[in-house]
């Protein structure tokens, strides 16, 4: 399982200097709107240093992390929902996506143009909040009406349920609200599936801060992160052992890509188990609650189809006793059956028909 994250936050915010500093792919990063028209993509490994450790015991031929999937779109401008910019292009793009990551910009350069002509970071992240509710705003109060011509014709029980929630929503996002503070029911989130609105998405706010602040406690709110694009962008460039004394001469414990990670497995609620032997030591991300027959689909269909147990180990559990036959003969070697919930940082073995 792969999950994409969506780039997003006014023009000259450095959204694209950050997604080259975090996927290593060069795109065109100018001082003006709209320099990134189409989306651009970039695929990354998510650092895990357990799957390194878990190699050497099983001598595994190969390492395979996980992945995460950064999307890089269009800047936003006040307007979008109704057409301004690229408009309804860019807010397809961020349907696309499981989490928002808005970038605003809190660093000040006179080299490179404000699209308000300040620095104003909470106005910046009221304008695409305001901008991602009236898109969603329009979307359902135009299915609320294809709702009520329905409820004229022949009655529909599971329509009074669904004009139920819409005008719930419609109400939150009229005063201007995301939908994402809300809590949802079972059969309420099935209908909101349909609807595909922007604003149930998780945001991680980025600031986007200057170089003398890196090592500073900037007391963001709860659901934020400060990363330098600036300084990320110097760390691509080096080799892995180079970047990693960088960060200690800046004071910093974890790279911004690290931090990101972190923070958009929380919002997703996302967790790791691990696989390794001698053909391969490999990641696997999974919803957090998973149970091991369905974490063994993630793999194959076919293990959660014919699934009978699951041996389990902790990672640590396992390297401190050196391998899989060591940790049963030290009976840490669990056996699980269909109702057991993964742990992040699983070593699992399943077995199936």
């Amino acid at each position: 399982m792969s999950f994409s994250l969506g780039i997003v936050g006014l023009p000259n915010v450095g959204k694209s200097t950050l997604f080259q500093a975090l996927t290593r792919n060069k795109v065109e990063a100018s001082n003006y709107p709209f320099c990134t028209i189409d989306p651009n993509v970039g695929v990354v490994a998510v650092p895990d240093s357990r799957l390194d450790q878990l190699a050497q015991i099983s001598k595994s031929a190969k390492i395979i992390p996980t992945t995460i999937e950064f999307v890089d779109i269009a800047g936003l401008v006040k307007g979008a929902s109704e057409g301004e910019g690229l408009g309804n292009k860019f807010l397809s793009h961020i349907r696309k996506v499981d989490a928002i990551v808005q970038v605003i910009r809190h660093f000040q350069d006179n080299n490179v143009t404000h699209v308000h002509g300040n620095i104003d970071p909470e106005y910046d992240k009221q304008i695409i909040n305001l901008e991602l509710i009236m898109a969603d705003l329009d979307t359902v109060t135009k299915h609320l009406d294809k709702v009520l011509t329905k409820m004229k014709g022949a009655y529909d029980k599971s329509l009074d349920k669904e004009k139920a929630l819409l005008l719930k929503i419609k109400e939150t996002l009229e005063k201007n609200q995301l939908l994402n503070s809300l809590e949802f029911e079972a059969d309420e989130k099935k209908i909101l599936q349909q609807l595909n609105l922007l604003t149930t998405k998780p945001i991680i706010y980025l600031y986007n801060i200057a170089e003398e602040n890196v090592d500073q406690d900037l007391a963001l709110a709860e659901g934020s992160i400060a990363i330098c694009a600036k300084t990320e962008a110097e760390l691509a460039d080096l080799p892995p052992e180079e970047a990693k004394e960088y960060l200690q001469e800046l004071g910093i414990a974890k790279s911004g890509l690290e931090n990101l990670i972190i923070a958009s497995y929380k919002l997703l609620n996302l967790i790791t188990f691990i696989t390794t032997g001698p053909e391969e030591t490999r990641a696997w991300t999974i919803t957090e609650g998973t149970k091991a027959p369905q974490a063994a689909g993630v793999i194959h269909s076919d293990f959660e189809a014919g699934f009978i147990r699951a041996e389990v180990i902790n990672w640590q559990t396992l390297l401190d006793d050196g391998g899989w036959n060591k940790g049963k003969e030290a009976g840490h070697m669990r056996m699980e059956g269909k109702d057991y919930i993964m742990k992040d940082g699983d070593t699992v073995h399943f077995h199936f028909n």
